[in-house]
């Protein structure tokens, strides 16, 4: 049978008595156990992944071995060790095909050799100083053989931190290649997964001969085990494994070496493909390479496993890698035999960075006309375009996944399209001189001129749930400002999208530059597009709060614009008028209770209260439906209040407020900076004083005096259309309109200066003049 099969003598009680996979007692009150499923076709979409049930995790060379090669890097597998005893407890069925023995065993036989080499100088010299010892080179073989003990030892103390039993099974090609011993093998692995203990397999080095070239990978039954990536490609096709994560130390699978110039990160690999990848060396320890590994997972994706292959080593995802991959997120290069109909998002991206380009390029009346199209489709179309949203309203009410609010979102109308047609046309006449503006001219000396113009940011991406009309707008503005666009839609108006995504491109295609705007539509995660910081330049989330601040966590390294909550207040002021009182209040909560702008928190100065004006307020908010939540102020002066709000710091997005009192109008200004979200605040009064002192002290990105909050919007601002409100300090605040997409750059000319003619010795003198700009001035 094989070299060697041993099992830890600590097998809990329960394995001996049932049938019944153990559970960890530590972090896991109650483990959550996966049906397995048919075997034969691997996983098309990481999202699959999360389906796994048996799972062979490959620790390679590189990733077990400390960088002097000599040792185990004992923090990165514990990390590793806890990840697999994770998804153990989980009730999935995990397995390890692990290197390291020979490292561990030539760190122990070089301190036996210099020990044993010291003893004997001491001895021979009688004296206590010894000569230089230098130690042989160890033969792979025996370091083999004298690591396993230990490196098993290892694996065995570290799963038994989590209640898990391992088990250690060397083999060699014999196991696989004798059709009895190959019984053999299959059978005492289910028996170790079927009493949850996790197999700990490795080539058993000590005895195994060297590989034969060209011997493996001639079919689904043959492949030579040579290494350990061949060992568990073998080991997971004939386990009929769902999945095999193989560790390395590179990220994944690059279409040139790593390190060399424009090499890129293949997210999915599919068949066929090999004859687009240039490999480079293997990697510093071990005797497999990316080569060997990329035969090793195609050889297994044709049995029905599906592969990832990822980096181990990364400080900085070590942690998580494991659990990452099998959660679905974009995690190395992924090897599936499906491969998609469109392009990827990367291929998108760059698609419409090219064609932004282009887009950009374009005279201000050739983009206005794009955008002039796409308002008359809008209009024409408007039958197919509602007839699509019904759909998904229909989908989105028969599934009940979404609150009234997020409904209310999802609905379009003839008016909102008409609106949305309006608004596009005045973006139109507007945008005219925006991209290539200049802002700025300096005479920086003779004959040496600079300019400050106007220029896109780049590839846009615009992240939105619920809000259908959000498409439009968003790619009339990044028309008009001359920026790439990728949008991200919920599939709850996925049909909605398609057909104004499908009249976007068509009014692009006017003038030749179709692909500059990209609807995503494969299965990627929201936070697999924020990783993206090479390709996209900015993110604008339109959505819930929740949204906005996921992505604001995950988006790392790109520029988020936009704001997590739109808790806006409306403040009364003791001499506010009744008239403007009760009209403000009504349209900032009722006008449309669902959105960003819409009043959550009504502050009521303390003179008011039990005086007509408050009580013709509340009347005014019950004949609207409106149900009122107490500040702990204003419960504290009724008998019987409303229910008291749970924090005032709610944003509700429906036909629901909170009502809290303030002594004065300093006092609505503190409450605003501690509870509010900077997003819009109103005050309402007749005392110009006491409004200016309002306006100026808070600290919002719209503060407005007599009017609704609603008024917050960029087509209400006169922008023609808005990518959303920003309550950043930075770059853009308030409704982001045509402006809030655009940079600059600096333009130099001159005719030979050096900075060297402007040193003490030389010819030349600074005289930075500003010249004037013409208004309206395109460079």
């Amino acid at each position: 049978m094989f070299a060697r099969l041993a099992l830890c003598s600590r097998l809990p009680s329960r394995i001996r008595q049932s049938n019944v996979c153990p559970v960890s007692i530590r972090g896991f009150s109650q483990a959550k156990f996966l049906l397995p499923r048919s075997h034969g076709k691997s996983f098309a979409h990481r999202s699959e992944l999360k389906q796994a049930k048996r799972i062979v995790v490959k620790l390679g060379s590189a990733v077990v071995t400390r960088g002097d090669e000599c040792g185990l890097a004992l923090g990165r597998l514990a990390s590793i060790v806890e990840q697999v005893a994770m998804l153990q407890n989980q009730g999935r069925e995990m397995l390890i095909v692990t290197s390291g023995a020979v490292a561990f065993g030539k760190q122990r036989l070089r301190h036996e050799i210099l020990l044993s080499q010291s003893v004997r100088q001491a001895l021979h010299s009688g004296q206590n100083q010894l000569k230089d010892i230098s130690v042989p080179v160890l033969e792979a073989r025996a370091c083999a053989a004298a690591g396993q003990s230990g490196l098993m030892a290892l694996y065995e103390a570290m799963f038994t931190q989590y209640s898990i039993c391992t088990a250690q099974i060397l083999v060699t090609n014999l196991d696989f290649h004798d059709e009895q011993k190959r019984r053999n093998l299959n059978s005492t692995l289910h028996e170790l997964l079927r009493m949850n203990i996790v197999p700990i397999i490795n080539t058993n080095d000590a005895v195994v001969p060297p590989p034969v070239p060209n011997s493996d990978l001639q079919g689904v039954n043959v492949i030579s085990i040579k290494d350990n990536d061949s060992l568990a490609a073998r080991l997971a096709v004939e386990m009929k494994a769902d999945l095999l994560i193989a560790l390395s130390d590179v990220q994944g699978l690059y279409d040139s070496p790593p390190g060399t110039d424009d090499a890129k990160l293949i997210d999915i690999f599919y068949p066929g493909d090999q004859q687009s990848i240039t490999y480079g060396t293997k990697s510093r320890v071990g005797i497999g390479g990316m080569e060997a590994k990329v035969k090793a997972a195609l050889w297994a994706l044709q049995g029905g496993t599906s592969v990832v292959i990822a980096n181990g080593t990364d400080p900085k995802v070590t942690g998580h890698v494991i659990t990452d991959i099998v959660e679905g997120k974009k995690v190395g290069t992924f090897f599936s035999e499906v491969k998609p109909a469109g392009p990827t998002v990367e291929q998108q991206t760059e698609m419409a960075r090219h064609a932004g380009r282009a887009l950009a390029s374009l005279l201000p009346e050739q983009r206005g006309e794009i955008i002039c199209c796409l308002a008359e489709l809008l209009t024409e179309k408007k039958d197919e375009i509602l007839s699509a949203n019904r759909k998904d309203m229909e989908l989105a009410t028969a599934t009940g996944r979404l609150s009234q609010p997020l409904i209310t979102r999802l609905s379009l109308s003839t008016a909102k399209l008409n609106s949305l047609a309006i608004g596009l046309r005045q973006l139109a006449v507007s945008s005219g001189n925006s991209v290539g503006r200049v802002l700025r001219r300096t005479r920086v000396a003779n004959n040496l001129e600079l300019e400050q113009i106007t220029v896109p940011i780049g590839v846009l991406l615009v992240i939105f749930e619920s809000r259908p009309d959000c498409l439009p707008q968003v790619s009339a503005l990044a028309i008009a400002s001359g920026n790439a666009l990728l949008l991200k839609g919920g599939k709850e108006a996925s049909n909605t999208n398609k057909i104004l995504h499908q009249l976007t491109q068509e009014a692009l295609s006017i003038h030749g530059v179709a692909d500059a705007i990209q609807l995503v539509s494969t299965r990627e995660e929201v936070e697999d597009l924020c990783k993206l910081d090479k390709m996209i330049d900015l993110i604008i989330p339109r959505g819930s709060s929740e949204l906005v601040r996921d992505i604001q966590r995950a988006a790392k390294g790109i520029p988020v614009l936009g704001h997590s909550e739109g808790v806006c207040h409306v403040y009364v002021d003791s001499e506010a008028s009744m008239d403007k009182a009760i009209d403000v209040v009504k349209d900032s909560k009722c006008d449309y209770p669902a959105a960003c702008n819409a009043m959550e928190t009504l502050l009521i100065h303390r003179d008011l209260l039990r005086t007509p004006l408050f009580d013709q307020i509340i009347d005014m908010l019950r004949t609207e439906e409106v149900k009122i939540h107490a500040g702990p102020r204003f419960a504290s002066y009724l008998t019987f209040s409303p229910s008291e709000v749970k924090s005032l710091r709610t944003e509700y997005g429906d036909l629901e407020c909170c009502i809290e009192v303030v002594d004065s109008m300093q006092d609505a200004v503190d409450h605003i900076h501690k509870y509010g979200s900077s997003h819009t605040d109103v005050i309402v009064t007749e005392n110009e004083e006491t409004a200016e002192q309002f306006l100026q002290q808070v600290d919002s990105a719209c503060v407005f005096w007599n009017s609704s909050s609603r008024f917050a919007d960029g087509y209400r601002f006169g922008l023609g259309a808005e990518v959303g409100i920003s309550t950043a300090r930075i770059h853009a605040r308030g409704p982001v309109g045509l402006e809030g997409l655009l940079t600059t750059k600096w333009v130099l000319r001159g005719e030979g200066h050096t900075v060297a003619d402007f040193s003490e010795q030389g010819s030349m003198k600074y005289l930075h003049e500003s010249i004037p700009v013409p208004q309206g001035h395109i460079n």
